[in-house]
């Protein structure tokens, strides 16, 4: 396919990259602390994690969508028929050099998503330009069908400063199968993206809120200290938890629901009885934290026998279950072990009311592509 005349990079709204793909620190800061506690808490108190973030994700897809309409309108401004030009645009994006974030709305552009490269094209580029060229002539066909049952359009956005972007119905065609599939990425990439986030974001929150405080690895302190996400042996923990002297507890969470026992199992046994810090043999205890657990699935007894002890977080009380087990395990006190269910939510809120959740996820990415 010919180059055009447009470059995609002249018409992306700066914060484009960053609505894609950020670390931790940024996503924080743009989500605001007060929105990301509250979801912490929620989780904390049994809700849904997806049903938590459902409004996150419905703000970063509407600000997408809206960064996308812009570079329709920037577009229709520049290139004569840009709606038409999109197809080659893509192509050539797709297969030259370019960000991250070009490529992946210029698959949009043409109605693909990583899934789709995978089903449509088998993840053969070969296959692209057949493809690219198929819908163009496919979208032109759409847009004089539309046109001869719903009447010729012409769209016209005016701007404050008087400027007209005038959109026709192939633009217009080309802008829904662009949001389509871009709303088809983002909320396929919501599970891991959250994922990753929430790990870290609510196991931090409730050892803080347990009276635990985080450091860094190797620790100076031997009790009362926790830090995240460390490879100590073989297998490697979203936290470790130093209790007392000689005394460990490492956790994994997942939320994973109860159609995933098989990989729950497999967690609970899967840290070292043992392990050595600054020289210091810890005994140390695993703790397993998971959506929620099926009936019959044996996995209590399991654990039981592997020293190990499972959490469920769609139990509205499971940060005092976790207190309880500290404290009849290690003597561990903390007012979350004797609080009530009802008041959980106000002692959390309380207690995680001067927390930096920045903290949590220094050096985490999260990226916004889908799921592999």
């Amino acid at each position: 396919m010919k180059p055009t005349s447009i470059n995609l990079s002249d018409l992306l709204p700066k914060n484009f990259d960053a609505l894609l793909e950020c670390k931790g620190v940024t996503f924080i800061k743009r989500t605001g602390e007060d929105s990301v506690r509250q979801v912490v808490v929620d989780v904390l108190c049994g809700n849904n994690l997806r049903a938590s973030t459902e409004h996150l994700t419905r703000l970063r897809l509407g600000k997408l969508n809206a960064a996308t309409f812009m570079v329709y309108l920037l577009g229709v401004q520049a290139v004569k028929e840009f709606g038409r030009t999109i197809p080659k645009m893509a192509f050539n994006t797709i297969t030259g050099r370019a960000s991250k974030s070009e490529k992946e709305l210029c698959k949009w552009m043409i109605g693909l998503t990583k899934k789709g490269v995978q089903n449509i094209l088998r993840d053969d580029e070969k296959q692209l330009e057949k493809y690219t060229e198929s819908f163009a002539a496919n979208l032109k066909v759409l847009a004089a069908e539309t046109e001869m049952e719903s009447g010729k359009l012409q769209c016209c956005v005016k701007y404050a400063n008087g400027k007209e972007s005038i959109l026709d119905w192939h633009d217009m065609l080309s802008l829904f199968c662009t949001i389509g599939s871009q709303t088809l990425a983002i909320r396929g990439s919501e599970k891991s993206t959250y994922g990753k986030l929430f790990e870290r974001l609510v196991l931090g929150s409730v050892l803080v809120a347990l009276g635990f405080e985080q450091t860094i690895y190797p620790p100076k302190k031997t009790s009362k200290v926790f830090w995240l996400s460390s490879k100590i042996g073989e297998r490697e923990a979203d936290a470790t938890l130093l209790v007392a002297p000689g005394q460990a507890v490492r956790f994994d969470l997942g939320f994973i629901g109860r159609g995933n026992p098989e990989i729950t199992k497999d967690k609970v046994s899967r840290f070292e009885r043992n392990l050595e810090i600054n020289k210091q043999t810890y005994h140390s205890a695993t703790c397993i934290i998971v959506d929620r657990v099926g009936e019959g699935s044996g996995l209590e007894e399991q654990a039981k026998r592997a020293g190990a002890r499972v959490i469920q977080m769609s139990m509205s009380y499971w940060p005092i279950e976790l207190a309880k087990w500290l404290s009849t395990k290690f003597e561990h006190e903390s007012d979350v072990a004797n609080c009530r269910p009802a008041e959980l939510p106000a002692l959390l809120k309380k207690k995680l009311a001067a927390v930096s959740f920045e903290n949590f996820v220094q050096g985490l990415t999260v990226s916004e592509s889908e799921d592999d």
